[in-house]
Formats: structure tokens, sequence, C-alpha cells
């Protein structure tokens, strides 16, 4: 790898087997920081000969883990967590340099520290049971073992939020992991796998394999991975749906959202136009699974609350990613760019809604760079292409609704479900709203927040299987019933 002087790297190329690997089959990719429009590395890609070789080294390093007495492996994996906290200002930097993410935001996800000490705490408890049976004196003992090797597919948005998410559980329950980030954000992952050296985890426990789809289809489809963790879009989740069903490997699918923002009139409007804006366009430039992006505000007071809004996204700075002030910075690259774009000019020319700001490329001394103005439109319609599809940009829609009935409605009005948010003041209100979305998380008086003591993943289209909470150790442990008789 080879990186400009503005890029805070220390590493090579591939992790494999605790050994940087610079060249490879798949190829190579030229990483552009978002913020200018330049190259800052040059990225080689994993093939199908990494793969292997990964997957070997990987099942070496899972018999070296499991036979380590486990209260070496929690330890071990609070050494990586610790690591994680005393690198936490280069993994930021990292994460700014990866995707554009303003650094005044980017430590948010820099979650990973949490998510293992949370499952570290679980690689020394008891995670089997035992049952009475019809045999008197049986024992009949229900087990739970690691896969062996996992496959966790990390998306450019978020890589070191969801190395926490995936990677954390998977070690603890005593998996060896080949971590695929995505082309476009592989700096951050790559450190991540120095530091599992560094913390001293055995060298192949934690391959980190950047690739693009070729390479991604070779870790799908390898008949020793034993299961595949998937974060990203609807339309690459099934090209690896169809992948693992080669060896009916099993899948968890953390997927898109269309998240409704539902504002009912009796909420604190300033609160609720501040997190609206900052869950909505501001935040990674709207690029996140979590972005609040259909706004649904009670008819007696959208007015009120569209003054409130439009206010506060202006607000936010808007600049150089590096610069602490900033709020705002670019989307990811001219691809995104380019289709953001047209789905603003789509929503005009279809006069889906209607432009209350916004809707440009900015110019100017940020015009080498991919940044599109903060896109707020009003009145648009619930079956347009811009509230019904993933937008994954700086663009909200925002709606009336009449009741709360009508709100739950348009708010279920979509094949996603992955996040709701609520304002209101009435508890009563917020309860029964929320047991009537459907959506895996629901937040009510807040912005997003995601921690690993809780259960994150969606219904319908927005993906299965979880991460957090037990439920998400629990997708990378197998069950094993043993009877024993002893009549």
């Amino acid at each position: 790898m080879t990186t400009s002087a503005s890029a805070p790297l220390r590493s090579g190329a591939l992790l494999i087997g605790g050994e940087h690997v610079s060249v490879s089959s798949g190829g190579t990719h030229q990483h552009i920081y978002p913020g200018n429009g330049r190259c800052n590395a040059t990225i080689p890609l994993a093939g199908g000969s990494e793969v292997d070789a990964a997957v070997d080294s990987s099942w070496d390093a899972h018999r070296q883990w499991t036979s380590y007495p486990v209260d070496r492996r929690r330890d071990l994996l609070m050494n990586l967590a610790d690591a994680v906290r005393d690198h936490f200002t280069e993994l930021t930097e990292l994460n700014v340099h990866d995707f554009g993410a303003p650094i005044s935001t980017a430590g948010h996800s820099v979650l990973t520290e949490q998510f293992l000490r949370y499952y570290a705490g679980y690689a020394d408890k008891a995670h089997g049971s035992s049952t009475p049976v019809s045999g008197a004196f049986d024992v009949n003992i229900i087990e739970r073992e690691p896969y062996g090797v996992v496959g966790v597919i990390a998306p450019w948005n978020g890589p070191l939020v969801v190395i926490g998410a995936a990677v954390a559980p998977a070690l603890a329950a005593g998996n060896a992991v080949i971590l695929k980030p995505s082309e476009l954000a592989s700096l951050g992952p790559l450190r991540f796998g120095e530091l599992c050296l560094e913390a001293g985890l055995p060298p192949g426990l934690v391959n980190v394999l950047p690739a693009g789809p070729d390479g991604g289809q070779a870790l799908v489809r390898h008949p020793r991975i034993g299961k595949i963790h998937f974060t990203g879009g609807q339309a690459t989740a099934q090209k690896v749906l169809q992948a693992a069903a080669t060896n009916l490997t099993p899948v968890v699918a953390e997927l898109g959202g269309k998240s409704a923002f539902l504002v009912f009139a009796d909420a604190d409007l300033d609160a609720s136009a501040t997190i609206a804006a900052y869950q909505g366009p501001i935040v990674q430039a709207g690029q996140s699974c979590a972005c609040a992006s259909r706004i649904l505000v009670q008819a007696s007071v959208y007015d009120a609350f569209m003054d409130k809004f439009v206010a506060a996204v202006h607000a936010a700075k808007i600049g150089d990613p590096m610069q602490p002030d900033v709020m705002f910075g670019p989307v990811v690259s001219q691809d995104a760019t380019d289709r953001i774009l047209r789905i603003i000019d789509a929503t005009l020319s279809e006069r889906a809604g209607e432009l209350i700001t916004g809707g440009n490329r900015l110019g100017g001394d940020l015009a080498d760079g991919y940044y599109i103005e903060p896109t707020i439109f009003g009145n648009v319609d619930n079956h347009s292409a811009l509230a019904q599809n993933e937008t994954f940009g700086p663009v909200a829609a925002v709606m009336p609704f009449a009741d709360e009935a009508d709100a739950i409605r348009l708010a279920n009005d979509t094949r996603y479900g992955l996040n709701a948010f609520i304002q209101t003041s009435n508890l009563k209100r917020a309860h029964s709203v929320a047991r009537h979305l459907q959506a895996g998380s629901i937040w009510v008086n807040r912005h997003s927040d995601i921690e690993p003591q809780g259960p994150y993943g969606g219904y319908k289209q927005s993906g299965f299987g979880r991460t957090g909470g037990i439920e998400g150790l629990h997708e990378f442990l197998q069950t094993k019933n043993i009877r024993i008789g002893m009549n």
C-alpha cells in the first residue's frame, strides 16, 4: 500500500496469517479521499488464492484459540480493547480518510472497544444448559459451539462499528474471523488487524482481506467457511445469499433502511428538529442505515417544525472533514455523488415533493471533493421513489400525517424495517406506537445510539439476525444436543 503524506497509515497490505501481503491476485484499488477527490492509497485486493490462504491460516488459529483456557481468551480480548482505546485518535482519523466522516463525529464510529469489552465478558461464561428427559437418570446437555471460521463482510460507511458488532462476538464465541472490508474503506480495518497481533491474538485469528466483488464471492462460496455475517445493501445481499447457497452456508444480514421519524404535535419541536437534522441529512451526509430519511410530522405542527428543521440543517458547518468544527462532510465517491444527484433530479421532474433547500453539488473550495448540499423535500408523496427507496445521501423527505393511525400506516408503508423514531411527550403514545411500528429498533425522543447491550437488526427487507446482546453472541454459536444414558 502506498499513501500520501496526509494519510496516517502504518501498514502494508492484506493481512493473512500475521503477515502483510502486498501482491495479490485481485488487482488493486485506488483509494480516493472523499474530501478532496485525490488518491491517498493504493490497496491490493484479495482474490481466490488469498481467500484460500486466509482460510487455511484461520483454521490453524481457531484450533490454537480454542485450546486456550477461557480466561486467557477473555484477557486477550480485553488486551485488544485496550489497544483500540490507546489508538482511538488514529482509528478516528482513519475513519475520516476511509469515507469522509467529519472528525467531529467519526469517533462515534469507533465503538469497537465497547463491543470487545462486552463480549470478552462472555468468553468465560457458560453458554450451554441441561434439561431433564424421559430417562430419569440420563444427562441431557445442550452445548453451544463455534462454527470454526466465519466471514465478516463489512460496509464502507462504518467498518469499525461492524468490527465491534460482529468480530468481537465471533471471537468471544471461539471462532476465527476473515474480515472483508469494502475496498472503499479498508484503512481502519487493516489497522485493526495489526492491533489484534499487537494485543497477542494468534496470527491468523483475524485475517483482513480488502476485496472487490470477486474476492467477496470467493469468500462466501468457500466450503470451509462456517457462517457469513454481511452488512450492506439489498442488491449485494441477494448476491451473497445466492453464493452462500452453494454450500448452504448460513448468513446473517444487516441491510438498509428507510427509517420513519415521527413527530407528534405534543413533541418538543426544537429538540425534534435538531435530532431530525442530525439523524437525517447531516451525520455522515445521510450515509447511514439508521438515517431518518422519511420525516413524518403531524399536520397541525408541520409548518412550525419545518421552519425549525431547516434552520437546524443550515446551522451545521460544511467543510473539510478534518476540521474539528465541521459537522457535514462529503459523500463517499463520485459514483455516489452522481447517483444522489440523479435521485434529486428525478424527484423534481416527477414533482414528488417540494424542494425546500439544497439540491446541488457544492463548488468553490469544496469542488474537488464529493459534497452535496443538505437537501430537504417537503410534502413528499409516500409512494414516490424518494420516499420508498434508500437514498443513502443527505436528502430528507418530509410529509404530514393526520393522526396516530395515519402516522403508523405511513411509517409501515415501506419494504424496510430497520429503525424508527418517535418524538412525543406522551408516554402511553410512545409505547403504543412503538409496538405497532414494523422495525427492529425504535428510538423515542433521541437519536439512534447503538450499544453492545442491545440487539440490533431489521424487519422485512432490512435483514435478519442480530448484532449486540446475547442474541449477537448466539449468531456465532451452533447448538449441539448430547444425551448420555445413565440407566
